[in-house]
Protein backbone atom coordinates (compact mmCIF):
# COMPACT_ATOMS: atom_id res chain seq x y z
CA UNK A 1 0.00 0.00 0.00
CA UNK A 2 1.29 3.45 -0.93
CA UNK A 3 1.47 6.18 1.67
CA UNK A 4 1.59 9.98 1.74
CA UNK A 5 3.36 11.40 4.79
CA UNK A 6 1.58 14.20 6.63
CA UNK A 7 2.84 16.88 9.02
CA UNK A 8 0.17 18.33 11.31
CA UNK A 9 0.65 21.85 12.73
CA UNK A 10 -1.72 22.85 15.53
CA UNK A 11 -3.33 20.43 17.95
CA UNK A 12 -6.39 22.33 19.01
CA UNK A 13 -9.89 20.91 18.72
CA UNK A 14 -9.76 20.17 15.00
CA UNK A 15 -6.10 19.13 14.94
CA UNK A 16 -6.77 16.59 17.67
CA UNK A 17 -9.66 15.21 15.64
CA UNK A 18 -7.50 14.85 12.54
CA UNK A 19 -4.81 13.04 14.55
CA UNK A 20 -7.41 10.65 15.96
CA UNK A 21 -8.63 9.73 12.47
CA UNK A 22 -5.15 9.28 11.04
CA UNK A 23 -3.94 7.20 14.00
CA UNK A 24 -7.01 4.97 14.05
CA UNK A 25 -5.96 1.33 13.65
CA UNK A 26 -9.23 0.20 12.08
CA UNK A 27 -9.48 3.24 9.84
CA UNK A 28 -12.04 3.11 7.00
CA UNK A 29 -9.28 4.59 4.83
CA UNK A 30 -7.51 1.24 4.90
CA UNK A 31 -10.61 -0.47 3.53
CA UNK A 32 -11.23 2.03 0.77
CA UNK A 33 -7.84 3.14 -0.57
CA UNK A 34 -4.60 1.83 -2.01
CA UNK A 35 -2.83 5.07 -1.12
CA UNK A 36 -3.47 6.59 2.28
CA UNK A 37 -2.31 9.68 4.22
CA UNK A 38 -0.08 8.71 7.14
CA UNK A 39 0.63 10.97 10.11
CA UNK A 40 4.41 11.40 10.24
CA UNK A 41 4.84 14.46 12.44
CA UNK A 42 2.98 16.77 14.84
CA UNK A 43 3.93 20.31 15.84
CA UNK A 44 2.34 22.14 18.77
CA UNK A 45 3.69 24.66 21.24
CA UNK A 46 2.29 22.62 24.14
CA UNK A 47 4.54 19.58 24.81
CA UNK A 48 1.79 17.97 26.90
CA UNK A 49 -0.12 17.24 23.71
CA UNK A 50 2.10 14.23 23.02
CA UNK A 51 1.09 12.47 26.22
CA UNK A 52 -2.54 13.55 26.06
CA UNK A 53 -2.93 12.02 22.60
CA UNK A 54 -0.75 9.00 23.32
CA UNK A 55 1.24 9.69 20.15
CA UNK A 56 2.93 6.49 18.92
CA UNK A 57 6.75 6.40 18.69
CA UNK A 58 6.74 6.38 14.88
CA UNK A 59 5.08 9.84 14.83
CA UNK A 60 7.59 12.64 15.33
CA UNK A 61 6.51 15.32 17.84
CA UNK A 62 8.00 18.81 18.06
CA UNK A 63 7.20 22.21 19.53
CA UNK A 64 8.81 23.90 16.49
CA UNK A 65 6.78 23.74 13.25
CA UNK A 66 9.94 24.40 11.24
CA UNK A 67 11.07 20.86 12.00
CA UNK A 68 8.12 19.57 9.96
CA UNK A 69 8.65 22.09 7.17
CA UNK A 70 12.31 21.03 6.86
CA UNK A 71 11.57 17.30 6.90
CA UNK A 72 11.93 15.99 3.32
CA UNK A 73 9.88 12.87 4.12
CA UNK A 74 6.77 14.94 4.83
CA UNK A 75 4.83 15.67 1.63
CA UNK A 76 1.78 17.50 3.03
CA UNK A 77 1.49 20.14 5.72
CA UNK A 78 -1.85 20.54 7.51
CA UNK A 79 -2.14 24.04 9.02
CA UNK A 80 -4.73 24.19 11.81
CA UNK A 81 -3.55 26.99 14.09
CA UNK A 82 -5.82 29.65 12.54
CA UNK A 83 -5.32 33.39 12.25
CA UNK A 84 -2.88 35.14 9.94
CA UNK A 85 0.48 34.86 11.70
CA UNK A 86 2.35 32.53 11.82
CA UNK A 87 -0.12 30.54 9.70
CA UNK A 88 0.75 32.48 6.55
CA UNK A 89 4.46 31.91 7.08
CA UNK A 90 3.87 28.19 7.61
CA UNK A 91 1.87 27.81 4.39
CA UNK A 92 4.19 29.96 2.29
CA UNK A 93 7.28 28.09 3.50
CA UNK A 94 5.64 24.70 3.00
CA UNK A 95 4.84 25.60 -0.62
CA UNK A 96 8.35 26.88 -1.23
CA UNK A 97 9.73 23.57 0.06
CA UNK A 98 7.59 21.63 -2.40
CA UNK A 99 4.88 20.47 -0.01
CA UNK A 100 1.14 20.52 -0.62
CA UNK A 101 -1.01 22.26 1.97
CA UNK A 102 -4.34 21.47 3.64
CA UNK A 103 -5.89 24.16 5.83
CA UNK A 104 -9.12 25.14 7.58
CA UNK A 105 -8.02 28.77 7.92
CA UNK A 106 -10.93 30.86 6.59
CA UNK A 107 -9.50 34.17 7.83
CA UNK A 108 -6.21 33.67 6.02
CA UNK A 109 -7.90 32.54 2.81
CA UNK A 110 -10.35 35.46 2.90
CA UNK A 111 -7.63 38.06 3.44
CA UNK A 112 -4.72 36.57 1.46
CA UNK A 113 -6.22 33.90 -0.80
CA UNK A 114 -4.89 35.29 -4.09
CA UNK A 115 -1.35 35.59 -2.75
CA UNK A 116 -1.38 32.05 -1.39
CA UNK A 117 -2.80 30.59 -4.60
CA UNK A 118 -0.20 32.41 -6.69
CA UNK A 119 2.55 30.99 -4.50
CA UNK A 120 1.16 27.46 -4.83
CA UNK A 121 0.96 27.73 -8.63
CA UNK A 122 4.48 29.14 -8.73
CA UNK A 123 5.86 26.05 -7.00
CA UNK A 124 3.53 23.54 -8.64
CA UNK A 125 1.79 22.65 -5.40
CA UNK A 126 -1.83 22.68 -4.19
CA UNK A 127 -3.83 24.23 -1.35
CA UNK A 128 -6.95 22.37 -0.18
CA UNK A 129 -9.44 23.96 2.24
CA UNK A 130 -12.71 22.03 2.42
CA UNK A 131 -12.81 22.46 6.20
CA UNK A 132 -12.69 26.27 5.99
CA UNK A 133 -16.46 26.57 5.39
CA UNK A 134 -19.31 24.48 6.72
CA UNK A 135 -17.38 21.98 8.87
CA UNK A 136 -18.34 18.53 7.61
CA UNK A 137 -20.54 19.86 4.78
CA UNK A 138 -18.67 19.31 1.47
CA UNK A 139 -19.59 22.75 0.13
CA UNK A 140 -16.21 23.53 -1.47
CA UNK A 141 -16.19 20.24 -3.38
CA UNK A 142 -19.79 20.83 -4.46
CA UNK A 143 -19.08 24.29 -5.87
CA UNK A 144 -15.74 23.29 -7.36
CA UNK A 145 -16.69 19.90 -8.84
CA UNK A 146 -20.34 18.94 -8.51
CA UNK A 147 -21.66 22.17 -10.02
CA UNK A 148 -18.84 22.75 -12.50
CA UNK A 149 -21.32 22.78 -15.42
CA UNK A 150 -23.36 25.57 -13.81
CA UNK A 151 -23.21 29.30 -13.90
CA UNK A 152 -23.65 29.97 -10.19
CA UNK A 153 -26.14 32.78 -9.64
CA UNK A 154 -26.28 32.83 -5.85
CA UNK A 155 -24.83 31.17 -2.77
CA UNK A 156 -26.37 31.97 0.58
CA UNK A 157 -26.97 30.34 3.89
CA UNK A 158 -26.25 29.83 7.56
CA UNK A 159 -22.50 29.35 7.96
CA UNK A 160 -21.98 30.05 11.67
CA UNK A 161 -23.30 27.60 14.25
CA UNK A 162 -22.81 29.91 17.24
CA UNK A 163 -25.15 32.60 15.94
CA UNK A 164 -27.66 30.05 14.70
CA UNK A 165 -27.75 28.46 18.15
CA UNK A 166 -28.35 31.86 19.79
CA UNK A 167 -31.10 32.88 17.36
CA UNK A 168 -32.75 29.47 17.69
CA UNK A 169 -32.70 29.84 21.47
CA UNK A 170 -34.23 33.31 21.25
CA UNK A 171 -36.92 32.15 18.83
CA UNK A 172 -37.91 28.86 20.46
CA UNK A 173 -37.57 29.78 24.13
CA UNK A 174 -38.26 33.55 24.02
CA UNK A 175 -35.03 34.44 25.83
CA UNK A 176 -33.17 37.69 25.22
CA UNK A 177 -29.86 37.85 23.37
CA UNK A 178 -27.59 38.12 26.44
CA UNK A 179 -29.15 35.04 28.06
CA UNK A 180 -28.94 33.03 24.84
CA UNK A 181 -25.28 33.99 24.42
CA UNK A 182 -24.50 32.98 28.00
CA UNK A 183 -26.11 29.58 27.37
CA UNK A 184 -24.09 29.15 24.14
CA UNK A 185 -20.89 29.88 26.06
CA UNK A 186 -21.87 27.45 28.81
CA UNK A 187 -22.49 24.73 26.20
CA UNK A 188 -19.15 25.41 24.51
CA UNK A 189 -20.76 26.73 21.32
CA UNK A 190 -19.48 30.28 21.83
CA UNK A 191 -16.02 31.56 22.76
CA UNK A 192 -15.35 33.59 25.89
CA UNK A 193 -14.91 36.51 23.49
CA UNK A 194 -17.64 35.79 20.91
CA UNK A 195 -17.01 38.86 18.73
CA UNK A 196 -15.82 36.98 15.63
CA UNK A 197 -19.02 34.95 15.57
CA UNK A 198 -21.76 37.26 16.84
CA UNK A 199 -20.62 40.31 14.83
CA UNK A 200 -20.65 38.35 11.56
CA UNK A 201 -16.87 38.44 10.95
CA UNK A 202 -16.48 34.65 10.80
CA UNK A 203 -19.40 34.44 8.36
CA UNK A 204 -17.83 37.18 6.21
CA UNK A 205 -14.57 35.23 5.94
CA UNK A 206 -16.50 32.17 4.80
CA UNK A 207 -18.57 34.21 2.36
CA UNK A 208 -15.41 35.50 0.69
CA UNK A 209 -14.28 31.91 0.09
CA UNK A 210 -17.69 30.79 -1.20
CA UNK A 211 -17.86 33.74 -3.60
CA UNK A 212 -14.37 33.07 -4.93
CA UNK A 213 -15.11 29.40 -5.63
CA UNK A 214 -18.70 29.88 -6.76
CA UNK A 215 -18.20 32.85 -9.06
CA UNK A 216 -14.55 32.30 -10.01
CA UNK A 217 -13.53 35.86 -9.11
CA UNK A 218 -11.14 37.58 -6.76
CA UNK A 219 -12.73 39.24 -3.75
CA UNK A 220 -11.60 42.35 -1.90
CA UNK A 221 -12.66 41.28 1.57
CA UNK A 222 -12.84 44.76 3.06
CA UNK A 223 -15.83 45.63 0.84
CA UNK A 224 -18.03 42.83 2.22
CA UNK A 225 -20.87 44.29 4.29
CA UNK A 226 -21.03 42.66 7.71
CA UNK A 227 -23.57 43.07 10.51
CA UNK A 228 -23.97 40.75 13.48
CA UNK A 229 -26.76 39.72 15.84
CA UNK A 230 -25.76 41.50 19.06
CA UNK A 231 -28.33 44.27 18.46
CA UNK A 232 -31.21 41.90 17.66
CA UNK A 233 -34.23 42.59 19.88
CA UNK A 234 -36.37 39.66 20.99
CA UNK A 235 -39.56 41.57 20.22
CA UNK A 236 -38.58 41.88 16.56
CA UNK A 237 -38.15 38.12 16.30
CA UNK A 238 -41.71 37.69 17.53
CA UNK A 239 -43.36 40.47 15.54
CA UNK A 240 -41.69 39.05 12.44
CA UNK A 241 -42.84 35.56 13.43
CA UNK A 242 -46.41 36.86 13.60
CA UNK A 243 -45.99 38.08 10.03
CA UNK A 244 -44.73 34.68 8.85
CA UNK A 245 -40.95 35.15 9.04
CA UNK A 246 -38.02 33.53 10.84
CA UNK A 247 -34.80 35.41 11.68
CA UNK A 248 -31.42 33.94 10.69
CA UNK A 249 -27.92 35.33 10.26
CA UNK A 250 -27.27 34.80 6.56
CA UNK A 251 -24.18 35.07 4.40
CA UNK A 252 -25.44 36.14 0.97
CA UNK A 253 -23.64 36.18 -2.38
CA UNK A 254 -25.47 37.15 -5.58
CA UNK A 255 -23.92 37.75 -8.97
CA UNK A 256 -25.28 40.00 -11.67
CA UNK A 257 -23.70 40.92 -15.01
CA UNK A 258 -21.30 43.50 -13.59
CA UNK A 259 -21.44 43.40 -9.80
CA UNK A 260 -21.58 41.00 -6.88
CA UNK A 261 -23.61 41.40 -3.72
CA UNK A 262 -21.70 40.11 -0.71
CA UNK A 263 -23.35 40.77 2.63
CA UNK A 264 -23.75 39.22 6.06
CA UNK A 265 -26.60 40.37 8.29
CA UNK A 266 -29.65 39.20 10.26
CA UNK A 267 -32.26 38.29 7.65
CA UNK A 268 -35.94 37.42 7.73
CA UNK A 269 -37.00 34.36 5.75
CA UNK A 270 -40.54 33.05 5.17
CA UNK A 271 -41.35 30.19 7.56
CA UNK A 272 -41.65 27.82 4.60
CA UNK A 273 -38.10 28.50 3.35
CA UNK A 274 -35.84 25.46 4.00
CA UNK A 275 -33.30 27.58 5.87
CA UNK A 276 -35.96 28.65 8.39
CA UNK A 277 -36.03 25.13 9.85
CA UNK A 278 -32.23 24.88 10.25
CA UNK A 279 -31.80 25.14 14.01
CA UNK A 280 -29.16 24.91 16.73
CA UNK A 281 -25.52 24.63 15.69
CA UNK A 282 -26.34 23.25 12.24
CA UNK A 283 -25.36 25.01 9.03
CA UNK A 284 -27.03 24.96 5.63
CA UNK A 285 -26.04 26.55 2.34
CA UNK A 286 -28.26 27.11 -0.69
CA UNK A 287 -26.74 27.17 -4.17
CA UNK A 288 -28.59 28.33 -7.25
CA UNK A 289 -27.09 27.29 -10.58
CA UNK A 290 -28.52 27.94 -14.02
CA UNK A 291 -28.62 24.19 -14.83
CA UNK A 292 -29.22 22.49 -11.49
CA UNK A 293 -31.60 25.07 -10.04
CA UNK A 294 -31.84 25.32 -6.25
CA UNK A 295 -29.85 22.93 -4.04
CA UNK A 296 -29.26 22.97 -0.29
CA UNK A 297 -26.44 21.29 1.63
CA UNK A 298 -27.08 20.73 5.34
CA UNK A 299 -25.06 19.40 8.25
CA UNK A 300 -22.86 20.15 11.22
CA UNK A 301 -20.96 23.32 10.44
CA UNK A 302 -18.39 22.97 13.21
CA UNK A 303 -17.15 20.59 15.87
CA UNK A 304 -14.10 18.43 16.19
CA UNK A 305 -14.92 15.37 14.14
CA UNK A 306 -17.10 16.88 11.36
CA UNK A 307 -14.36 19.41 10.60
CA UNK A 308 -11.61 16.82 10.96
CA UNK A 309 -13.52 14.66 8.49
CA UNK A 310 -13.29 17.46 5.91
CA UNK A 311 -9.55 17.88 6.54
CA UNK A 312 -8.90 14.17 6.03
CA UNK A 313 -10.98 14.19 2.84
CA UNK A 314 -8.60 16.84 1.51
CA UNK A 315 -5.62 14.75 2.57
CA UNK A 316 -7.00 11.81 0.61
CA UNK A 317 -7.36 14.04 -2.45
CA UNK A 318 -3.70 15.03 -2.10
CA UNK A 319 -2.57 11.44 -1.56
CA UNK A 320 -4.44 10.24 -4.67
CA UNK A 321 -3.08 13.08 -6.80
CA UNK A 322 -6.49 14.62 -7.42
CA UNK A 323 -5.79 17.82 -5.49
CA UNK A 324 -2.79 18.74 -7.63
CA UNK A 325 -4.61 18.08 -10.91
CA UNK A 326 -7.67 20.09 -9.86
CA UNK A 327 -5.72 22.98 -8.36
CA UNK A 328 -3.49 23.44 -11.38
CA UNK A 329 -6.24 22.97 -13.96
CA UNK A 330 -8.85 25.37 -12.59
CA UNK A 331 -8.64 29.09 -13.27
CA UNK A 332 -10.31 29.71 -9.92
CA UNK A 333 -7.04 28.93 -8.17
CA UNK A 334 -4.77 30.93 -10.44
CA UNK A 335 -5.00 33.97 -8.17
CA UNK A 336 -5.42 35.99 -11.36
CA UNK A 337 -9.20 35.89 -11.63
CA UNK A 338 -11.27 38.92 -12.50
CA UNK A 339 -11.70 41.36 -9.62
CA UNK A 340 -15.41 42.22 -9.77
CA UNK A 341 -16.67 45.22 -7.73
CA UNK A 342 -18.79 44.44 -4.70
CA UNK A 343 -22.07 46.33 -4.59
CA UNK A 344 -22.39 48.97 -1.88
CA UNK A 345 -25.04 48.01 0.68
CA UNK A 346 -26.88 51.23 -0.22
CA UNK A 347 -27.44 49.87 -3.73
CA UNK A 348 -29.08 46.57 -2.84
CA UNK A 349 -32.80 46.02 -3.30
CA UNK A 350 -34.81 43.88 -0.94
CA UNK A 351 -37.94 43.95 1.20
CA UNK A 352 -37.77 45.33 4.72
CA UNK A 353 -39.25 44.85 8.17
CA UNK A 354 -39.59 48.16 10.05
CA UNK A 355 -40.59 48.68 13.68
CA UNK A 356 -41.36 52.17 14.92
CA UNK A 357 -42.17 53.17 18.47
CA UNK A 358 -44.80 55.88 18.06
CA UNK A 359 -47.22 57.99 20.07
CA UNK A 360 -50.70 56.53 19.88
CA UNK A 361 -52.68 59.19 18.04
CA UNK A 362 -54.46 59.58 14.67
CA UNK A 363 -52.45 60.32 11.51
CA UNK A 364 -49.23 58.61 12.57
CA UNK A 365 -49.38 55.85 9.95
CA UNK A 366 -50.28 58.25 7.15
CA UNK A 367 -47.34 60.50 8.06
CA UNK A 368 -44.86 57.62 8.00
CA UNK A 369 -46.31 56.05 4.85
CA UNK A 370 -46.22 59.43 3.12
CA UNK A 371 -42.46 59.77 3.71
CA UNK A 372 -41.85 56.18 2.63
CA UNK A 373 -43.86 56.84 -0.53
CA UNK A 374 -41.71 59.89 -1.32
CA UNK A 375 -38.74 57.53 -1.53
CA UNK A 376 -40.52 54.91 -3.68
CA UNK A 377 -41.07 52.53 -0.76
CA UNK A 378 -44.49 50.90 -0.75
CA UNK A 379 -46.08 49.12 2.21
CA UNK A 380 -47.00 45.43 2.01
CA UNK A 381 -48.52 44.94 5.47
CA UNK A 382 -48.90 46.59 8.88
CA UNK A 383 -49.46 45.36 12.42
CA UNK A 384 -50.09 47.59 15.42
CA UNK A 385 -50.46 46.43 19.01
CA UNK A 386 -51.98 48.06 22.05
CA UNK A 387 -50.31 51.05 23.67
CA UNK A 388 -47.67 50.43 26.32
CA UNK A 389 -47.72 52.07 29.73
CA UNK A 390 -45.37 54.72 28.34
CA UNK A 391 -48.08 55.78 25.92
CA UNK A 392 -46.21 54.52 22.85
CA UNK A 393 -47.21 51.70 20.53
CA UNK A 394 -45.08 49.45 18.31
CA UNK A 395 -45.92 50.01 14.65
CA UNK A 396 -44.58 47.22 12.43
CA UNK A 397 -44.45 47.64 8.67
CA UNK A 398 -43.37 45.21 5.94
CA UNK A 399 -42.35 46.88 2.70
CA UNK A 400 -42.27 45.76 -0.89
CA UNK A 401 -38.95 45.71 -2.77
CA UNK A 402 -36.97 48.88 -2.10
CA UNK A 403 -33.46 50.25 -2.49
CA UNK A 404 -31.54 50.45 0.78
CA UNK A 405 -30.21 53.93 0.12
CA UNK A 406 -33.76 55.23 -0.26
CA UNK A 407 -34.82 53.42 2.91
CA UNK A 408 -32.02 54.98 4.93
CA UNK A 409 -32.97 58.45 3.71
CA UNK A 410 -36.62 57.83 4.54
CA UNK A 411 -35.81 56.57 8.03
CA UNK A 412 -33.63 59.61 8.70
CA UNK A 413 -36.55 61.86 7.77
CA UNK A 414 -39.08 59.82 9.77
CA UNK A 415 -36.80 59.97 12.83
CA UNK A 416 -37.35 63.74 12.97
CA UNK A 417 -41.12 63.37 13.38
CA UNK A 418 -42.44 64.32 16.84
CA UNK A 419 -44.49 61.12 17.05
CA UNK A 420 -41.40 58.86 16.81
CA UNK A 421 -39.97 57.65 20.12
CA UNK A 422 -36.97 55.38 20.72
CA UNK A 423 -34.85 53.82 18.00
CA UNK A 424 -36.45 52.55 14.79
CA UNK A 425 -35.53 48.94 14.02
CA UNK A 426 -35.24 47.43 10.58
CA UNK A 427 -34.39 44.02 9.19
CA UNK A 428 -33.79 42.90 5.62
CA UNK A 429 -35.97 40.20 4.10
CA UNK A 430 -35.08 37.50 1.56
CA UNK A 431 -38.09 35.89 -0.08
Amino acid sequence: MKTCNVGLVGMGTVGTGVAKILMEKESPLLEKLDCIPVLKGIADTNPEVKNRLNVPPDVFFTTDFRALLNNPDIKVIVELIGGVNPAKEIIMTALEKGKDVVTANKMLLALHGSELFNKARQYGRSISFEASVGGGIPIIAALRDGFIANRIESVFGIVNGTTNYILTKMTKEKVKYSDALAEAQKMGYAEKDPTMDVEGIDSSHKLAILARIGFGVNIDYKHIYSEGISAVDLSDIWYAHELGYTLKLLAIAKKTDNTIELRVHPTLLPHEHPLSSVNGVFNAICIHGNAVGETMLYGRGAGQMPTASAVVADLVDVALGRAGITFNAMKTFSGLGECVPIANIQQIKTCYYLRFSVIDKPGVLSGISGILGNYNISIASVIQHKARESGTVPLVIMTHLAEEGNLQKALAEIKRLDVIKDQTRFLRVEE
